[in-house]
């Protein structure tokens, strides 16, 4: 498609390089992770159980941007590792609330060490105020288009 027609220039468009960026951080993530025998996805479960215990099969799906099926495999293989326990029966309706174990919080010590440092390097081409403006920008749009602006 020449730049004529009605398409989206690749050098130009953010949408692009948002996309872009967040291929290069999964993979980035996913290198310093490997070696602690964990994927962005297990990371991301442990991370969402920290700071929030008891959340479902279906809201750590939905925070980790997989489907419940795949989160449903993850949590019984973290389960059988000892990462995090899962209630027998549901309190409520048919949810099964998940917490991390003392074994679960120490791996995740050791991954968001590994994290942080992708993360840090990068930020590392900015200074502080550009680093909180993208922050900001990001921000503003996630709610532009979750239609929140």
């Amino acid at each position: 498609m020449g730049q004529d027609e009605a398409g989206i220039d690749l050098e130009t468009s953010l949408g692009y390089l948002l996309k872009q960026a967040s291929s290069v951080l999964r993979s980035s993530m996913e290198e310093v992770l490997k070696p602690l025998g964990m994927t962005v996805t297990h990371y991301s479960c442990l991370e969402l159980l920290a700071q929030r215990p008891g959340l479902s099969n279906s809201e750590l799906a939905r925070g980790t941007f997989v489907t419940r099926q795949s989160m449903n495999v993850l949590l019984q293989s973290l389960e059988r590792d000892g990462d995090v326990i899962r209630a027998t029966d549901a309190a409520v309706g048919k949810a099964i609330p998940t917490r991390l174990t003392p074994r679960g919080r120490r791996s995740l010590e050791k991954a968001s060490a590994a994290v942080r440092s992708v993360e840090l390097k990068m930020l590392s081409g900015m200074t502080g105020s550009e680093q909180a403006a993208a922050f900001e920008a990001l921000q503003s749009m996630v709610r532009s288009l979750r239609g929140e602006g």
